[in-house]
């Protein structure tokens, strides 16, 4: 069976070629496609075959694409212009004949108020009006989301943010990674969406808690609630589109839209999701 997975050059896509490779899916049957071919350099040396794709140039994934038993969709990266992007892919899987589609997406996209949900919300429609097969991967928060965070921590004694008593079941990169390895090389599942998270909830003041005992150093989570949060952000210099993406996750998880307690991750990889405390440690050490 062949697979094609886009954005291999990307984190979620480079960890789910390397999952499916761990898994025993063979070298030669997996097409590891992005925009910089360079950057699959380590993955062809492994036997993993490459292809260039844009998600603006629609030839180049009807290419990529020629032949593919499988697709992986990762969601692209450009915010505000996926859509029409994304459109561009599920025609070009369509018109090549692939026989599953598998698309990550947002947890709960169809009601959740975050800001990429929409855009997630959208492509799940178009992909479901095309009539191809397909298994919808509902991802929740990363782990990885919060390093910065972690790392600051210790720095400043505190981490700051507006998710008040909000729980957020996060879970690491590479357990989402696995399971849209397993989907993929699996093949079935056609018609699913699966609403993806780790096992355990936790608040900010729990995070808090855990980068103090990590690293030694007292840490505190301060709650500034929205118009505080969003001044702190905009002194600090971030752009005005990441202030409005951080103010409002973190307006989503008070109001519960970031925990998930369906264990359908887990149950998908085959084993307990990452614990927050692993993914703080290895936010500190990096």
């Amino acid at each position: 069976m062949s697979v094609v997975i886009t954005g291999a050059t990307g984190h979620l896509g480079r960890l789910v070629v390397e999952e499916l490779l761990d898994r025993g899916h063979g070298a030669d049957g997996i097409i590891a496609a992005g925009r910089d071919t360079d950057r699959l350099s380590a993955l062809a040396e492994r036997g993993v075959r490459t292809a260039r794709i844009d998600f603006e140039d629609p030839a180049s994934l009807k290419a990529a694409f020629e032949g593919a038993d499988t697709v992986l969709l990762v969601s692209g990266s450009e915010v505000g212009g996926r859509v029409p992007q994304h459109r561009n892919a599920i025609e070009a899987a369509t018109a090549s004949g692939v026989g599953h589609l598998v698309y990550t997406s947002a947890l709960r996209a169809d009601a959740s108020p975050l800001t990429v949900a929409p855009e997630h919300k959208a492509t799940e429609e178009i992909i479901a009006a095309s009539g191809i097969p397909h298994t919808i991967l509902r991802n929740g928060w990363y782990s990885e989301n919060y390093a910065a965070a972690v790392q600051q921590g210790p720095r400043t004694g505190s981490i700051i943010g507006g998710a008040g008593q909000g729980r957020i079941s996060s879970a690491a990169r590479a357990d989402y990674a696995a399971a849209a390895a397993v989907v993929v090389a699996s093949g079935e599942g056609h018609g699913q969406i699966h609403e993806l998270a780790g096992d355990t909830a936790w608040t900010m003041e729990e995070l808090a808690a855990r980068v103090s005992e990590a690293s030694g150093s007292p840490v505190a989570y301060r709650d500034l609630g929205e118009r505080e949060h969003r001044r702190a952000l905009t002194d600090a210099g971030l752009p005005e589109a990441l202030v409005d993406m951080l103010v409002s996750t973190d307006q989503a998880a008070s109001q519960g839209w970031l925990e998930e307690d369906s264990g359908a991750l887990s149950r998908l990889i085959g084993r307990p999701t990452t614990p927050l405390e692993e993914s703080v440690a290895a936010a500190l050490s990096s």
